[in-house]
């Protein structure tokens, strides 16, 4: 019985055997496949925004002085005092800033972290994450956890879908020393409408501020959270503050009555609804705020 012949190598002609050939596939696919992103540089940038795979540095953070943020006297002395620990390497706690729109929750995340870096240049950094950044964290926190810099991981407005199980889970597994949990010279700063995070069941009320917060597996995050602070609308008086520090700080003449009715019409008090009364008067003035 005859060996079955085996099939015949292509010529050394063939294109297929071209070096040339074979560098331009080789080249082309290269180019197809996407490129590792650079390592990031963690040591000199104010902040950061984290996109999941890399971060881009953020050369000012932009936030109102201190002084500008009225009405919220306790949750700044609580916050402030928190960024200067970490800015320290003291031990911080991780902290969740929650209730009423427009009350400065995120401003003074950003304010206090400006204030500690003016006291101790390069000793802390602001990354912020989008909510639908949360999956990347574990990467985030490996690569931090190398670093000789304290850093505030910062979530804005944060909220769960009602059939989101992985995401409060992770989040407890991070802020309670889970395998993946942030490593010491990281703090986690959360901001939401509600203290829970993820939403209430129907029924209860409106008011963001709500006594009756379920305690179970699902709404327990808020104790995870060292540091858990509520802000509140604000009063006639505390609103009409707002305007006047902001009013002074950019040399803007105003009315009492124009600022209240200002307010009216668009149904809250707020530090937002303020800052936007102060735009209107800048922008008749012909001046820009900072």
């Amino acid at each position: 019985m005859k060996d079955q012949a085996e099939a015949p190598s292509p010529p050394a002609s063939s294109p297929l055997a071209s070096p040339d050939v074979l560098a331009r596939i080789a080249d082309a696919l290269e180019r197809l496949a996407p490129s590792a992103a650079p390592p990031s540089d963690w040591s000199c940038a104010p902040a950061y925004v984290w996109d999941g795979q890399t971060a881009r540095p953020v050369e000012r953070i932009e936030a109102p002085a201190l002084p500008l943020l009225q009405g919220v006297d306790r949750q700044k002395q609580a916050v402030v005092e928190n960024m200067q620990r970490l800015a320290a390497g003291h031990a911080a706690h991780d902290m969740l800033l929650w209730g009423a729109r427009g009350m400065g929750k995120s401003a003074l995340v950003r304010s206090a972290v400006r204030a500690a870096q003016q006291d101790r240049p390069q000793a802390l950094a602001l990354i912020q994450v989008g909510t639908d950044g949360l999956s990347s964290l574990a990467r985030l926190f490996a690569a931090l956890g190398r670093v000789d810099r304290n850093f505030l991981v910062f979530i804005d407005d944060l909220g769960f879908a009602d059939d989101d199980t992985t995401g409060p889970r992770q989040l407890r597994s991070w802020l309670e020393g889970g395998v993946e949990a942030r490593p010491g010279n990281v703090r986690l700063a959360v901001t939401a409408n509600r203290r829970a995070i993820v939403p209430r069941q129907m029924g209860e009320q409106d008011d963001p501020i709500n006594p009756r917060d379920a305690v179970d597996d699902k709404l327990a995050l808020a104790d995870r959270f060292g540091l858990s602070l509520g802000f509140h609308s604000c009063s006639h008086d505390d609103y009409l503050a707002m305007i006047r520090g902001y009013a002074e700080e950019y040399g803007l003449a105003w009315d009492e009555a124009e600022a209240l009715e200002w307010a009216r019409r668009r149904g809250a008090r707020s530090g937002r609804i303020a800052w936007h009364f102060i735009t209107e008067l800048a922008g008749r003035a012909g001046k820009r705020p900072a």
